[in-house]
């Protein structure tokens, strides 16, 4: 299993929204895709699927921009990634043939895996990313003598 670019972009992307999210700033596309590297019509895209799928709000007008729709406490990874990649799998019925019962076997342990990678994905929310990431750069500021 890999993270795809787009589901590393969207998180890269809400881990903006949540970093503006205490001061209620609105981020515009331009501003968040110079941060994060992230191309600005990709991002649109992506920001698009998080909009329509109630984890971000858009805002219209010359002030206008982006902000999450709730705290970042509330909202897990895996929502995102369910939003963006549509995660939620749906396991196989029982098969009859030989090969299809291959299949069905393999099918299972796939599922298996992807249930356990979502009960991860479910424990952090995007305040845990960004804790994560503050704790990363204090180390890069710590040194020793």
């Amino acid at each position: 299993m890999e993270l795809s670019s787009k589901s590393e972009y969207a998180l890269l992307a809400l881990l903006e929204l949540a970093n503006a999210y205490q001061s209620a700033q609105l981020l515009q596309i331009r501003q968040i895709a110079a941060r994060r590297d992230i191309p600005e019509r990709y991002l649109d895209q992506l920001l698009a699927i998080l909009r329509r799928g109630g984890l971000i709000k858009g805002i219209r007008g010359a002030k206008g921009g982006y902000i999450l729709a709730r705290e970042p406490s509330q909202i897990t990874l895996l929502d995102a990634l369910r939003c963006i990649e549509g995660l939620d799998i749906v396991p196989s019925v029982e098969k009859t043939t030989s090969e299809e019962a291959e299949r069905g076997a393999i099918e299972e342990i796939w599922y298996n895996a992807e249930q356990a990678a979502n009960a991860v994905w479910q424990n952090y929310t995007l305040q845990d990313l960004c804790d994560r990431v503050a704790a990363r750069r204090q180390l890069d500021y710590m040194y020793y003598i």
